[in-house]
């Protein structure tokens, strides 16, 4: 530690700290606009200049490394002349417009002009302009000649989100902020440069105009969208949410939220919200009141139980509701008899499951994914899956771990990957056991399964015997995989020779969650693949949107259309719920009181920030309701803490029920046989409800319609060119979709996104496919 003064005070920082750190130890503000606590230094704004003993002028304190003894004045009349001389300057192009500047009342440029800037200007000559530009739907550059050149947009493209997508062209007055390749920006966290901006040159696109702030009042959330559980500052207007911010939590997502947690509330106040409960009558849609909706699914299902037997009513819920519901959902389908009920649509092995009660998992922290030294991902398209974990192994990368990736198909992850293991989904298992075989070599002990030589998992298997900090992770994609339980005990073989730890990156918001409330089919129940696999006489449908979400689209339309009863609970009057019987709106998480386990399981409740739009109503109050009219047992809480405590119990000990160790014998599958794969991505805003139904976010490049991506080698062998419109068959389904050749995928692989309308006719996320020149 080192010891300075600073304004009289003393004060002790680590050796290598600047002034600007030591001020922030001591509370003491420096003014500042191109210094972020998240980026690195640039020092060129030199707002923070501060009069430092026996130095000949003013240094910056951002860049001004301490020495033991400094004596620092941050408010000497030297420091204040030359803050106000830089705030001078900062002001001379700067157009006058605060009254219609979305920055305005929560501008950095705005406070400190009141306490650094003259009351009039000294400057005669004619103004810079610059013009706008348009960079897609997310980001307004309307204003930029608001810009005063800190730099941190382009530092956070390069460092935070892995892409330069904005940087500085001329020089001087004439210097300008503008995107490298005078496109859109399109990375997955570019909403953050919004919140990084200190003036008002980047603001919000889908808010721009709508309010301003000192209308908002603010009130704290939780992400519904991936599994990181990021923090949220939700600012509401006249009870409508009319902008999404982050609230910093370093433990789980720093300052930062990925552009789908910003942008998603616009499917809030969608036109089409459900908004009052709808019956089918003769074909059309009915609107009712609530007594008479609960009362017509309590009706039918008590008719369908007597009839049928309990067996014949399942339940499926999307893994991004919250924990209350899940709970009170399994509580009524079990009641009733049933143990139908799952939250794993999208999965092919249920074998893969933790014991009752207890939950696959990260397997470390979050804030752990930063200090990595060695990671191995398997199956997962990293950055659009997780941005926000992407982003803190990035940070990992970026100060030298090894990263590698196990997959068919390689996105560009916008960071460096020390290497890649490349085979079609049902090679992965025989690439792991190539993995293991090489690990088990070097420690002299019995590899556990017939390894093959593969350089790629050589590389790998030398670097995870190397380093500290290390770390075997599964993405979405191995959750989803067919040998899910074989993928998960050789990885788990793996982590225990080399000392790295075993984790799942986690699909969905509530998947840890949903598997701690037992939302998941107990012994004789069905699993989701055989309830969207075959008809059911009833299905509890929450937030489900089956062809959507289902690992097998083709096979759970046909499913819809021969059920019975289908009772939808939902807040779209445009869910996509095939052969639905009676549409029951229900809340969005802004508007109910709920709870989240992230994929650390960490437990995170929320309130509602606004009322429920119309007559819907919070899920886990429809669920309580519809329970008493069916008379079962232990529906009488009064308040969703109640559930919450009914559905885990003692919170403290939530994190001793996290468990990853595999259950299932290790065995390898035989090799598969001959012809394509596909391998299913879902693409980032195709994910969830919320997301789908965001007109921004369906306006960006991410939301494309989806290609069919081709390696280069069977685009030579077919004679296929980029863009050039092939038949895309799976099982009994078809359709066509422009060509995308794409280097990193494997020779016998082809790349077809779920999740998607265009998609929706094919089979299952993993098997065989055919294509053929349309």
């Amino acid at each position: 530690m080192i010891e300075i003064e600073l304004d009289g005070k003393k004060v002790s920082v680590a050796e290598g700290s600047v002034v600007m750190h030591a001020a922030d130890a001591a509370g003491i503000t420096i003014p500042h606009f191109c210094y972020h606590k998240k980026l690195s230094i640039a020092a060129n704004c030199r707002m923070c200049l501060v009069d430092i003993e026996k130095a000949p002028k003013p240094m910056p304190a951002c860049a001004t490394p301490v020495t033991q003894g400094m004596i620092v004045r941050t408010k000497s009349d030297k420091a204040l002349k030359a803050q106000k001389s830089v705030m001078e300057f900062l002001l001379i192009n700067h157009p006058l417009d605060c009254p219609i500047c979305d920055q305005g009342g929560e501008c950095q440029l705005q406070d400190l002009a009141v306490g650094y800037g003259a009351s009039n200007s000294r400057y005669e000559e004619e103004k810079r302009v610059v013009f706008h530009k348009n960079v897609g739907p997310l980001i307004s550059m309307e204003e930029m000649t608001r810009c005063i050149h800190c730099t941190r947009c382009v530092r956070f493209g390069q460092e935070v989100a892995g892409v330069m997508e904005l940087g500085m062209i001329h020089r001087g007055e004439h210097s300008e902020i503008t995107t490298m390749t005078g496109g859109t920006v399109d990375s997955e966290l570019s909403g953050n440069m919004i919140d990084i901006c200190p003036v008002g040159a980047l603001t919000s696109k889908p808010f721009r105009y709508s309010a301003r702030t000192w209308e908002l009042s603010r009130r704290k959330s939780v992400s519904p969208h991936d599994s990181t559980g990021a923090n949220l500052i939700v600012q509401v207007k006249g009870g409508k949410v009319m902008r999404v911010v982050p609230l910093e939590n370093e433990a789980v997502n720093e300052c930062w939220i990925a552009d789908r947690d910003r942008f998603s509330y616009e499917a809030l106040n969608s036109e089409r919200r459900l908004t009052t409960p709808m019956i089918k009558q003769g074909g059309q849609w009915k609107a009712v009141d609530w007594n008479t909706a609960l009362g017509y699914v309590a009706d039918g299902l008590k008719r369908i139980k007597s009839e049928h037997g309990p067996a014949a009513i399942g339940a499926l819920a999307t893994p991004h509701r919250t924990v209350e519901e899940l709970h009170l959902l399994a509580k009524l389908v079990r009641g009733l008899g049933s143990e139908n009920v799952d939250t794993r649509l999208r999965h092919a092995d249920f074998s893969n499951t933790a014991p009752p009660g207890y939950a696959r998992w990260l397997g470390l922290p979050v804030a752990e994914l930063s200090t990595l030294d060695r990671a191995l991902v398997i199956g997962s398209f990293l950055r659009k899956d997780h941005p926000l974990f992407a982003q803190r192994i990035r940070q990992a990368a970026r100060r030298g771990a090894q990263v590698f990736s196990l997959n068919a198909a390689h996105d560009d992850w916008a960071m460096p990957v020390a290497g890649r293991v490349t085979a079609a989904p049902s090679g992965w298992a025989q690439a792991l056991a190539d993995i293991a075989g090489y690990v088990a070599t070097a420690r002299g002990v019995a590899a556990p399964a017939n390894a093959l030589v593969n350089e790629a998992a050589k590389a790998v298997a030398d670097a995870l015997l190397s380093g500290e900090r290390k770390a075997v992770l599964l993405g979405n994609a191995a959750a989803q995989h067919p040998q899910a339980a074989t993928l998960l005990a050789l990885a788990q073989w793996i982590a225990e020779q080399t000392g790295a730890k075993l984790g799942y990156l986690g699909e969905a918001a509530n998947t840890v969650g949903a598997q701690l409330v037992n939302a998941v089919p107990g012994d004789g129940g069905l699993n989701a693949g055989q309830m969207l696999g075959a008809p059911m006489k009833a299905l509890l449908l929450l937030d489900v949107e089956p062809v959507l979400d289902a690992a097998n689209a083709a096979a759970a339309r046909a499913a819809m259309n021969g059920a019975g009863l289908v009772v939808a609970l939902t807040s779209f009057e445009d869910a996509a719920v095939d052969n639905a019987d009676v549409l029951l709106p229900i809340a969005p998480f802004s508007e109910t009181a709920g709870t989240f386990v992230n994929a650390e399981g960490r437990v995170q409740s929320f309130h509602g920030v606004a009322k429920p739009l119309g007559e819907s109503r919070p899920a886990w109050k429809v669920l309580r309701v519809l329970g008493n009219l069916l008379g079962l047992p232990g529906f009488g809480h009064e308040s969703s803490e109640e559930v919450l405590a009914e559905a885990l119990g003692d919170l403290a000990a939530v994190p001793a029920r996290m468990d990853n160790r595999s259950a299932v014998p290790l065995t390898l599958a035989p090799s598969a046989p001959n012809g394509l794969e596909r391998i299913a991505d879902v693409p980032i805003y195709s994910t969830d409800a919320l997301v789908r139904r965001a007109v921004s976010l369906q306006r960006t490049a991410d939301a494309a319609p989806p290609v069919i991506g081709v390696s280069t080698a069977l685009a030579q062998r077919m004679g296929l060119v980029p863009g050039a419109e092939v038949r895309v068959s799976q099982g009994n389904g078809a359709t066509l979709l422009p060509v995308r050749i794409e280097s990193t995928l494997a020779d016998n692989a082809v790349r077809v996104s779920a999740g998607h309308p265009v998609t929706a006719a094919l089979g299952a996320m993993f098997g065989p496919i055919s294509i053929e020149k349309a």
